[in-house]
């Protein structure tokens, strides 16, 4: 029997590579002779580096850059397997839990430390780059990560921002020439899952402002920050991103990435499952088990665990998921690829004991899941002997 495990995170519990390998262990409890393909995936935020590096067997490098609130925190990027592309979350360098919930303030968080891991890529020769912009504290149009790349955003009397979207306010010029000019000649994979545009009532503010920190007020001078940024960055570039489905991802990275360089923004799990080549593995498998730390309504929204199903479907694979909680419209899933759904959870349990014993759970839940389909699999045996 060929099993394929493609989890995403459970996330603040295990990482998507320690869910493979718990469905491992529960997969070879019941079936000890099955061939187990894991491929951890993620949708472009937690876990896109971990899970592309060690799918394609790259290597993961530690940097020390300018975290959301200006401070030095160490992120991590990765470089795959093949040596010439890179793959960034700017999670690891702008991400919200790296601000504390007593200073959370996207007016005055950036995405400096996104530009550097960027410039990072591209001193060590690299032109190919993946990033994932899931999960930012930021709200500042990528403008953070275009003045660590030499971009320079100044005032009326030409002096250069300070970091942070509320700052945006205040732009009058904006200064390229000195952008660096290796972004022309690398190409860069956007893994975005949303597609809100940059400004206004489903924008990055007010749809992502809120949960960064921002205050009813906040997300009014937000806004209109954005505005003026995208109206600025606009006349220099030439380029009118502002309405791009996606462009109001992570805070407006989304459009200062297509505003700065050559980006394409496409839909994380695709870029993740052709990356690792998943396609080409569930050709001949017979089962496809996938997995998150909830699934709900969401889910069936693009969301990793139906990315996989999709693929299996193509071929006729079933595909099971194994979730650490089964939330409101989950069953709104089987509409779109995924078979079956099986919860993590054995009974009452505290969210802190799930999060604690995650990796456990999950490879028990995954043997009981192997146990039912020894059952079907008796069951047609007996069939086909009638």
């Amino acid at each position: 029997m060929r099993i394929i495990v493609a989890p995403d995170s459970f996330k603040g519990s295990v990482s998507a590579v320690g869910t493979a390998n718990a469905m491992e262990k529960g997969i070879k409890a019941v079936f000890p002779d099955a061939q187990v393909i894991k491929v951890p995936i993620a949708d472009g935020g937690e876990g896109t580096v971990e899970a592309l590096v060690t799918a394609t067997k790259g290597q993961i490098i530690y940097q020390t850059v300018v975290g959301p609130l200006g401070d030095q925190v160490e992120a991590c990027w990765g470089i795959l397997g093949d040596g010439e592309t890179a793959v960034i979350e700017m999670a690891s360098a702008s991400g919200l839990p790296l601000v504390p919930m007593d200073k959370k303030d996207p007016r005055i968080t950036t995405t400096y430390g996104t530009g550097e891991l960027i410039k990072a890529a591209l001193d060590r020769g690299l032109r190919k780059i993946i990033i994932g912009i899931g999960g930012s504290a930021t709200n500042d149009g990528g403008c953070g990560m275009a003045q660590a790349l030499g971009g320079s955003f100044q005032n009326a009397a030409r002096q250069e921002l300070s970091h942070g979207g509320g700052a945006l306010a205040q732009l009058d010029y904006v200064d390229l020439s000195n952008l660096d000019v290796r972004l022309v000649e690398t190409t860069i994979m956007v893994a975005c899952d949303v597609d809100n545009p940059l400004c206004g009532p489903k924008g990055a503010t007010a749809v992502y402002g809120p949960q960064k920190g921002a205050t009813p007020e906040m997300v009014i001078e937000l806004d209109a920050a954005l505005k003026n940024f995208a109206s600025k960055v606009q006349e220099v570039t030439g380029k009118d991103v502002a309405e791009c489905p996606g462009a109001g991802a992570a805070g407006g990275l989304g459009a200062g990435l297509l505003f700065f360089t050559n980006a394409k923004l496409r839909p994380g799990v695709e870029i993740v499952l052709t990356t690792t080549g998943f396609e080409s593995l569930v050709e001949t498998a017979q089962l496809v088990i996938t997995g998150e730390g909830r699934t709900d309504f969401q889910t069936a929204f693009g969301k990793a665990p139906v990315g996989v199903a999709k693929l299996a479907k193509k071929y006729n694979v079933p595909t099971v998921c194994i979730a650490g909680g089964l939330g409101q419209g989950h069953e709104d899933v089987l509409q779109h690829g995924i078979d079956g759904l099986m919860s993590t959870v054995p009974g009452p349990m505290s969210l802190e004991e799930c999060i604690e014993y995650g990796a456990e759970l999950i490879e028990k839940g995954t043997k009981r899941l192997c146990h039912i389909v020894k059952v079907g699999m008796e069951m047609e045996r007996v069939n086909h002997s009638l």
